[in-house]
């Protein structure tokens, strides 16, 4: 085991919108170590964004993860031989490190051409509160409201 917990690694911030949180987001849709095709990919997106929408694309983008972002999630627990789904708070890092997840897994699931364009559009989706993204966001807090009975398990 280690004896203290693994330092963070600073982000260096993109070099378009000089931000962190596009690096992290990148860093995801990432595959293979091709960090340059992922920043293309972002790019060609938040410009589809803004044909699509007349809006900038990049505070399209910051909302649409704003949107996407889960406050309550559930943890499972085992007490006497039963597993219980306990509803809890998401850490302020989980929760932008879902939202990321949730944008890029379900722009792949999306039907389109490229993945710039899938992207583009689970990012619209999301913005106006509609997507597959939004959707799981919903569902995690439907749980989460729907076990609020088992809340006295907490850790």
């Amino acid at each position: 085991m280690r004896k203290q917990a693994a330092k963070k690694l600073p982000l260096a911030p993109d070099p378009r919108f000089n931000d962190k949180l596009v690096t992290r987001f990148v860093n995801n849709v990432m595959e293979q170590g091709k960090k340059s095709i992922a920043y293309k990919i972002f790019y060609d997106a938040v410009d589809k964004v803004s044909q699509m929408t007349g809006e900038n694309g990049y505070e399209v983008w910051r909302k649409a993860l704003a949107n996407v972002t889960p406050g309550v999630e559930v943890r499972s627990r085992r007490i006497g031989g039963a597993t219980f789904q306990i509803p809890a708070e998401v850490r302020p890092d989980r929760k932008i490190s879902l939202s990321i997840k949730w944008l890029v897994r379900f722009a792949g699931e999306r039907n389109g051409k490229s993945m710039a364009d899938k992207l583009a559009n689970e990012i619209v989706a999301a913005s106006k509160g509609e997507g597959a993204a939004f959707k799981k966001k919903e569902d995690t807090h439907r749980m989460a409201e729907a076990n609020k009975a088992f809340s006295h398990f907490r850790i």
